[in-house]
């Protein structure tokens, strides 16, 4: 954590106010993926490939990168300054399965085996960026609040349009004193 507010101070990653409730709302809300990966992967073999989409100050995928060094984690955002601030976590953490890419999720080529997205733009939108991206059998894992319902609704088109179906939505609870219900939406390819 010491690493990530030494990057912060420099490049705004996450607001000011946020800085004291880091490890509540950023790394438990990241590391939830672990209820994905009980129902899901609860053999996480090594080798599979994860992209976070938008990454921004690099949740989940640093989280997830330092919690599973199994999995080969490629962090995407198209915001230089962000990208380089990430880098330097990498380095100073020594984080080995963390790759970062400074572009757009338009421009990759690769697919991954699993894409996570937090934060980042409504479901039909990310999906749209997401999708093409998945492998057959895929999943995306996209971390969404409690307006899970109305965004599933504006999603179907996209999600008809790549053939892939919402197969699960789990819910879970940051350890805040006020109500933080927040969803993991699980879309398979």
């Amino acid at each position: 954590m010491d690493a990530f507010l030494r990057q912060n101070a420099v490049v705004n990653l996450i607001s000011k106010n946020d800085e004291k409730f880091l490890w509540e709302k950023h790394v438990v809300d990241s590391l939830s993926i672990e209820k994905f990966f009980e129902k899901y992967y609860p053999l996480l073999e090594e080798g599979i490939k994860l992209l976070d989409i938008g990454t921004g100050g690099g949740f989940p995928a640093v989280p997830i990168a330092l919690t599973y060094p199994g999995l080969n984690v490629t962090a995407l955002d198209s915001i230089r300054k962000k990208i380089n601030a990430i880098e330097n976590i990498k380095q100073e953490l020594n984080i080995k399965n963390l790759t970062t890419v400074c572009d757009r999720a338009e421009n990759i080529k690769e697919k991954f085996d699993i894409i996570t997205s937090r934060a980042v733009a409504s479901l039909d939108k990310i999906c749209s960026y997401a999708l093409p991206l998945l492998k057959k059998d895929g999943y995306f894992v996209a971390y969404k609040s409690r307006k899970t319902p109305e965004e599933l609704d504006s999603a179907e088109k996209v999600l008809k349009k790549y053939n892939s179906k919402v197969i699960d939505i789990i819910e879970y609870q940051l350890p805040l004193e006020e109500n933080y219900t927040r969803n993991l939406i699980i879309i398979k390819n």
